[in-house]
């Protein structure tokens, strides 16, 4: 494992962590930002659908972290840099110590990702989610109850924006996810494979618990506040999740996860 030493924070061998909060506005073209050790061990793992490129770390803690850094390919490198030089090339105070740039998966269509899965198979889909702690919890939950893939349309907001990542634990980097140019493209393309497309909403008579595991699922999420458009809701079974005292709100990540629970659970 060899280390190289940053001082400088304008040191060009570090450019791509430069300023990352920017940075995330505009994209890296097929790259990332990962940042923290429990989001690194996902990125090092055998899981893991993505590649790293190198390791930027406060030098204070490559001891420490030694044996996950000896993880790395031998061709990628581990830059550290004191904590004030490390601050200076990220932009603001970095508490977590250690970030990784890493490679997207190849590009993929929502039907090569469904031509891939089982009978049985139970897919997250999502519609016009764009904040990025949403879309951290989708996949976060999509990992966590064995959901095949997360499918978004265009209006979703990009899972590897570097908060998006964080927020899923590193579950980005090894759930497989494609986007579709449309939400009535995403319905049509399920459909097409022999996915029953679930609709979740408050509005909705049958409730999530009458549903029971089996076939091929997909369960499908709108934005928080407008939901899913009516035509959508028309085309799909939609199911609800009754509450008390005519309360009709949750966190679109919460759904997500009574959802797959509801549809990965064998019954008893």
């Amino acid at each position: 494992m060899r280390i190289e030493t940053i001082e400088d924070p304008g040191d060009v061998r570090v450019a791509p962590f430069r300023d990352i909060r920017e940075r995330d506005l505009t994209g890296r073209e097929g790259l990332f930002i990962a940042e923290g050790e429990v989001v690194l061990r996902t990125l090092l793992s055998a899981a893991s659908l993505c590649r790293p490129r190198s390791v930027l770390i406060a030098a204070n803690r490559v001891e420490a972290l030694a044996l996950l850094l000896g993880n790395l390919p031998p061709d990628v490198p581990i830059f550290a840099a004191g904590q004030a030089v490390l601050d200076g090339i990220a932009g603001f105070p970095l508490h977590r110590g250690i970030l990784a740039l890493g490679e997207k998966p190849q590009t993929a269509t929502v039907e090569s990702v469904l031509d891939r899965l089982e009978d049985n198979a139970v897919v997250l889909a999502a519609s016009g989610i764009g904040n990025h702690d949403n879309i951290g919890g989708l996949y976060r939950n999509a990992a966590a109850f064995g959901a095949a893939a997360v499918l978004t349309d265009e209006r979703c907001g990009d899972p590897f924006y570097r908060k998006s990542i964080r927020v899923s634990v590193g579950a980005v980097l090894r759930v497989p996810g494609a986007v579709a140019p449309s939400l009535a493209a995403l319905i049509d393309v399920l459909e097409a494979a022999r996915f029953e497309v679930i609709a979740l909403s408050p509005s909705a008579r049958e409730p999530l618990n009458a549903l029971k595991p089996g076939g091929r699922r997909a369960l499908l999420l709108g934005s928080e506040g407008p939901g899913l458009p009516d035509w959508a809701m028309a085309r799909t079974r939609a199911v609800g999740i009754p509450m008390a005292g005519g309360f009709d709100s949750l966190n679109v990540a919460v759904t997500s996860a009574l959802g797959l629970y509801q549809l990965t659970q064998p019954t008893t």
